[in-house]
C-alpha cells in the first residue's frame, strides 16, 4: 500500500475520532481509547517504516484539541494509545515478515 495514502488515511481517521470525541453528547472514553488502539494497530501493521509518524498522524488531534479548548497540557498523555497501537501493529508486521523469510 502506498505510504502516503496510508498517512492521509491515518490523519483522516484521527480527525474523525477527535471530532466524535469532542461532541458534547459523547462521554465514552473507553470506546475512544479502544478505537485509537485498534485502528492505529491496523495502520501500524500496514506501515513499512516510520511508525512514529503514523502514530502522530492519528493521535495528535486529541491533545491539540484539548490544549486549545481547555489549556490542559496534561492531555498529551493521550498520545500513548496511538503509539502503543502503531508499534504493536508494526512489530507484528515485522515478525510475520521474518517468518516468511525464514520459511
Amino acid at each position: 500500500m502506498n505510504q502516503k495514502l496510508l498517512l492521509v488515511a491515518a490523519v483522516i481517521f484521527g480527525l474523525l475520532v477527535a471530532y466524535v470525541d469532542s461532541r458534547p453528547t459523547w462521554d465514552d472514553t473507553g470506546i475512544t481509547a479502544f478505537s485509537l488502539l485498534i485502528d492505529s494497530g491496523i495502520i501500524g501493521f500496514l506501515a513499512k517504516k516510520r511508525p512514529w509518524l503514523f502514530a502522530l498522524a492519528i493521535g495528535l488531534w486529541f491533545p491539540l484539541w484539548y490544549i486549545i479548548t481547555t489549556y490542559d497540557l496534561a492531555m498529551i498523555i493521550l498520545l500513548v494509545f496511538p503509539f502503543v497501537g502503531v508499534y504493536i501493529g508494526w512489530a507484528v508486521h515485522l515478525g510475520l515478515q521474518k517468518l516468511r523469510q525464514a520459511g
